[in-house]
């Protein structure tokens, strides 16, 4: 398939949240001249959702500084093993914990999991999302409604009690959030308001655990090529999906993974309840 320009674009999945395995273009999940410091030495970290897409672009990111990591992701086990071996070439451990983030027991148990297995959390990426569009109001279910909530903010809140058996002073909690959550998304309304809760949700928290200095951010990414675009959107929404922006294109992973080490680092230790907008040139309020 391919977009007005005539480059090639990877064609619809049925199965979401996607195989990031089987897209064609597959996405950059960092930049070949990324330059790493060792800001995250030491850490270990928990991403959701780190299989594939903005996850593995975190997982690898954080690899690279340093960390060891924790990978929660539903079913997709080739996409897992592949980040798993691209953490392990950069010389850290990872863990695969598979399972649903709807459950609140999988939550807890996963974390305690990542704890014991890898001596301890210091950074928890809440990171799993779903969406599944509907272009009329009255056609998101019950069952819709409930699976979207309970993946995009339920699954947050559930990870982050359970982390704080754990994280210390210093320690750092970040969001993924979405430019949905600032701007209409007709199409998205039961996925762009659990957006709009994680966004909230990070600035209270953030407030809630500033004594313990334990700092809550968030990122908020516009359009960006990820398997989760293929599994949802159709094969028209795809060939057009990032011209909306300035920039007339999609973001890559790549593009986001930096952001995530910055949060998660002592460069960012005056910077609490915010989100990073990475969107392309979109401008939004808040």
């Amino acid at each position: 398939m391919e977009n007005k320009e005539g480059e090639e674009v990877a064609e619809k999945q049925d199965h979401q949240p996607g195989i990031e395995a089987e897209m064609d273009p597959r996405p950059e999940y960092i930049k070949p001249n990324y330059k790493a410091a060792g800001k995250l030495q030491g850490k270990v970290a928990l991403i959701t959702g780190g299989d594939s897409g903005i996850g593995r672009s975190v997982v690898i990111h954080y690899a690279k500084e340093g960390a060891d990591v924790a990978i929660v992701y539903l079913d997709e086990d080739e996409d897992a093993n592949e980040t798993k071996a691209l953490v392990e070439a950069a010389g850290k451990k990872c863990l695969l914990i598979k399972g649903d983030v709807k459950n609140r027991d999988f939550c807890r148990s996963a974390v305690e999991q990542t704890a014991k297995e890898l001596g301890g959390l210091n950074i928890l990426v809440n990171n799993a999302g779903m969406q599944m569009p509907q272009k009329e109001f009255k056609d998101i279910t019950e069952e819709q409604l409930e699976a979207t909530f309970k993946t995009n903010i339920f699954a947050y809140f559930h990870f982050a009690t359970a982390a704080l058996d754990y994280l210390h002073d210093g320690d750092v909690i970040i969001n993924t959030t979405s430019v949905t959550a600032y701007r209409s998304s007709p199409n998205l309304i039961d996925y762009s308001s659990t957006k709009g809760a994680i966004t909230t949700f990070t600035r209270s928290l953030a407030t809630n655990l500033v004594k313990k200095n334990i700092r809550v951010n968030a990122v908020a990414p516009g359009p960006v090529w990820t398997p989760l675009i293929v599994s949802t959107f159709d094969e028209e929404k795809i060939k057009e999906f990032g011209s909306e922006t300035a920039m007339k294109r999609a973001g890559q992973p790549s593009e986001l993974g930096p952001a995530y080490v910055f949060l998660a680092s002592d460069d960012s230790s005056f910077i609490t309840g915010q989100v990073l907008h990475i969107n392309g040139g979109e401008v939004v309020n808040g």
